[in-house]
This record gives C-alpha cells, structure tokens and sequence, in this order.
C-alpha cells in the first residue's frame, strides 16, 4: 500500500489518528519540532515506499487526510532506536531533552500502537523545514 500523492507529492501523517495527530501538526506549524521518526520496516518497507530524500518535499495530512501544510527534508538519517542521539530528540520538539527521553517516550508510544522495539529496531530519521 503506498503513499497517498498530492500534486504528485508523497503525503506525511504524524502520530495516530486523533489528538495525537493534532498535538503533533499544532507543534510543526505553531511551534518548534522540526524532526520526526518513523520505522524502517512499518513506515517504509510495509508501504513499499522509499526513505525521504534530502529536499523532497511532503505533504503534511490532518486526521481527515487533507491537506494543512508541507514540509522539505533537511537531513535524513538511518540508525537504531539505541543510537538515536540528543540532538535528534530536540529537534522533534516533543518534549524530549535528551535521547534517553526519546526512548523511554517512544517505546511507550510504539508499543501501545501494536510495535515490539528492540535497541537495533532500525529508524529513519527525518529532520525538516515548513515550507
């Protein structure tokens, strides 16, 4: 199942449907998180689709998938969820200070979507500007 194209853009959800995805898209466009993380093998390879690119351009989607904004990708990285590093978890701007918060945070997170995460779990990492 592939993405749904805007414009011929790839599209971006954030969180879970509901007022996770509100939270999240209220924090990209009125606030200061400029990063996200998805996993390899749900986010990408079960959506056959390919990890961003440096200055592709998506299309942020609310909990109706409609349009409310786009983002360009800055910096994309792959690691492990025990390798991700501070600096990412303040670039996401949820609440984190450091990367043992990202951790503890997201492994909550994923595991109550239905996601068993293991230190080597792989992770793109998707740093961004509003565009």
């Amino acid at each position: 199942m592939a993405w749904k194209r805007v414009d011929g853009l790839r599209t971006i959800e954030f969180g879970s449907v509901g007022e996770s995805r509100n939270t999240l898209i209220d924090l990209i466009f009125n606030g200061n998180k400029r990063a996200t993380a998805g996993l390899l093998e749900h986010d990408y390879e079960a959506e056959d689709e390919e990890v961003e690119h440096l200055g592709e351009v998506l299309v942020v989607l609310d909990n109706e998938s409609k349009e409310v904004g786009r983002i360009r990708a800055t910096r994309v990285e792959r690691t492990t969820f025990a390798e991700v590093p501070d600096e990412f978890a303040l670039a996401e701007a949820e609440g984190d200070l450091n990367a043992a918060d990202f951790r503890a945070s997201h492994l909550a997170y994923w595991n109550r979507v239905g996601f068993e995460i293991h230190d080597n779990t792989p992770l793109v990492l998707l740093y961004f500007e509003v565009v």
